[in-house]
C-alpha cells in the first residue's frame, strides 16, 4: 500500500491562538487576524521580536523574527500584543487530541505543525482530500482557528503542499503532480534551502526546484558539499523515506528548543542561546512546583544529524542558574563547534517540590538566587515576559531573545 501522509500547519499560529483567547473572553474584542497586528511582547520594548504576524502585517513587509522596532518602522500602525505561551500550548494539545480521532500514528513537528500517517486508517474515512477538508472544518468549528493541510505520499511533499495557497486550504502533492506543482516553484521554496544555498544555486543557473531536480550531482557537490547537495536534490525530486514517528523522551520532563536564524559555531553565541532556553525551562519548573535531577543538551546540525549529552545533578533543582551551568558544562564536553542549526535543553527526572530534600550545607548564595528567580517570575507574570531581562540580552546583536518562543513538553 502506498503511504499517505497529512501535514497540518496552523495558520499564523501564535496570532490565531491569541485571537481565539481574546475573543473567547470578549466576543466583541477586535480580531487580531483582521488588522495589522503581531505577537511579540511589549509594544514599547525595542528589544522584543516578532513571533507571529497577521496577513495584513505581512503585506507591509513585517516578517517573523525581526525586531519589533524594525517592524514598526515598516508598519507604524502595527498593533503588538504580548505572548501567552501556556494558552498556546493548550491550543496545540487540543488540536492533537482532535487529530487522534483519525490515526494513532502522528508526529508533532513543532507546536503548530503535525504529521499524520493515514496509510492504515484512510479506508475508515474515504477520499483523502475529503477527509482532510473534514479535519480542517472540524478544527475551525471546534477550536476556532484555521489550518492548512498538505496531502502526499511522504512527509516532505506533504509539508510542501501545506505551504501552497493560504489560509484555510487543503492541497495535494502526489508524485504525478510534482512536475506541475513543485518543479516550477523558485528554489527558495524548497524545504531546507536557506538564503546562502539559494545564492550559490542561483549563481550556477539553478533558479527553480525543477532545475535542481535535473541538475548534475557532481556540479552540486562541488558547490554545496556531498551530503547537503544529495539531500536537497532528493527533496527536489520528491524523495523522502523518513517515517512518521513520535519522539519518545528519555524521561518525563520539561524542555525547550529553537531553530536558529543562522548556524552557530562559537561558544559565546551558543551559551547565549542556552541561557535563553534555560530561562524558559527554569520558569516552567518553578511555575509547576517541580524540580529536575537531570539536564540534557541537544543539538541538530545543518545535515539533520542530532547529538545530545546529559548529566545527573547532585541535587534536584528548579534554578535557572544551576540548569544553565550544567548545560554550559555539557556543551563544552561534547560539542566540537560543528555549525549548529537547532539547540535544545531538557530538564528530566522530575520530582514534586513537596518531596525535595534540603541540604543543610547548601551555599546561602544559592538560596538568594532562587528567591531572586521567583521574584523575576512574579514580575514577568504580572507585567509581561519582556518587563525584566538579563543584561546580556540587551545587546543589539543578540542572537536570540531572552525568552525563546517555541516551548515544548518533552
Amino acid at each position: 500500500m502506498s503511504r499517505l501522509i497529512f501535514h497540518i500547519d496552523v495558520n499564523s499560529a501564535f496570532l490565531s491562538w491569541e485571537s481565539v483567547y481574546r475573543l473567547s473572553r470578549d466576543p466583541k474584542a477586535l480580531d487580531l487576524r483582521a488588522i495589522t497586528s503581531a505577537v511579540g511582547g511589549d509594544a514599547k520594548n525595542r528589544h522584543g521580536i516578532v513571533l507571529a504576524k497577521s496577513t495584513l502585517a505581512k503585506k507591509y513587509g513585517v516578517i517573523t523574527g525581526e525586531p519589533l522596532a524594525a517592524a514598526r518602522k515598516k508598519c507604524p500602525q502595527l498593533v503588538v500584543v504580548p505572548s501567552r505561551f501556556d494558552y498556546y500550548i493548550q491550543c496545540s494539545q487540543a488540536m492533537m487530541a482532535l487529530l487522534s480521532d483519525y490515526t494513532p500514528d502522528s508526529e508533532k513537528f513543532s507546536i503548530d505543525e503535525t504529521f499524520l500517517d493515514m496509510t492504515s486508517t484512510i479506508h475508515l474515512f474515504g477520499d483523502p482530500l475529503q477527509t482532510a477538508n473534514q479535519i480542517r472544518e472540524r478544527i475551525k468549528e471546534e477550536l476556532k482557528f484555521t489550518v492548512n493541510i498538505g496531502i502526499a505520499p511522504n512527509k516532505l511533499l506533504a509539508k510542501m503542499a501545506s505551504d501552497f495557497e493560504k489560509p484555510d486550504k487543503c492541497h495535494t502533492l502526489y508524485e504525478q503532480e510534482i512536475p506541475d506543482k513543485l518543479w516550477p516553484l523558485p528554489i527558495r521554496e524548497l524545504f531546507f534551502v536557506g538564503q546562502s544555498a539559494q545564492q550559490k544555486l542561483e549563481s550556477i543557473g539553478i533558479h527553480t526546484i525543477g532545475q535542481l531536480a535535473a541538475s548534475d550531482p557532481k556540479v552540486l557537490k562541488a558547490h554545496l558539499g556531498d551530503k547537503y547537495s544529495t539531500l536537497i536534490r532528493q527533496y527536489a525530486n520528491g524523495i523522502d523515506d523518513s517515517p512518521v514517528a513520535p519522539r519518545e523522551p528519555l524521561n518525563k520532563g520539561y524542555g525547550n528548543s529553537i531553530t536558529l536564524g543562522r548556524d552557530v559555531d562559537q561558544y559565546e553565541d551558543a551559551n547565549q542561546v542556552l541561557l535563553s532556553l534555560c530561562e524558559t525551562v527554569g520558569a516552567r519548573l518553578r511555575a509547576h512546583n517541580v524540580r529536575c535531577n537531570n539536564v540534557c543538551v541537544e543539538l541538530k546540525y545543518w545535515d539533520f544529524r542530532q547529538q545530545s549529552h546529559q548529566m545527573n545533578l547532585k541535587e534536584a533543582t528548579d534554578s535557572t542558574g544551576i540548569i544553565y551551568d550544567a548545560a554550559v558544562r555539557l556543551l563544552k564536553e561534547f560539542w566540537d563547534m560543528t555549525p549548529v542549526r537547532l539547540m535544545g535543553v531538557r530538564a528530566g527526572k522530575i520530582q514534586e517540590e513537596d518531596y525535595y530534600q534540603f541540604n543543610l550545607f547548601e551555599d546561602p548564595r544559592l538560596e538568594k538566587m532562587k528567591h531572586m528567580e521567583k521574584t523575576v517570575d512574579a514580575i514577568r507574570q504580572r507585567f509581561g515576559t519582556d518587563s525584566i531581562k538579563r543584561a546580556s540580552f540587551l545587546q543589539k546583536d543578540s542572537l536570540v531573545d531572552h525568552a525563546v518562543s517555541k516551548k515544548k513538553h518533552l
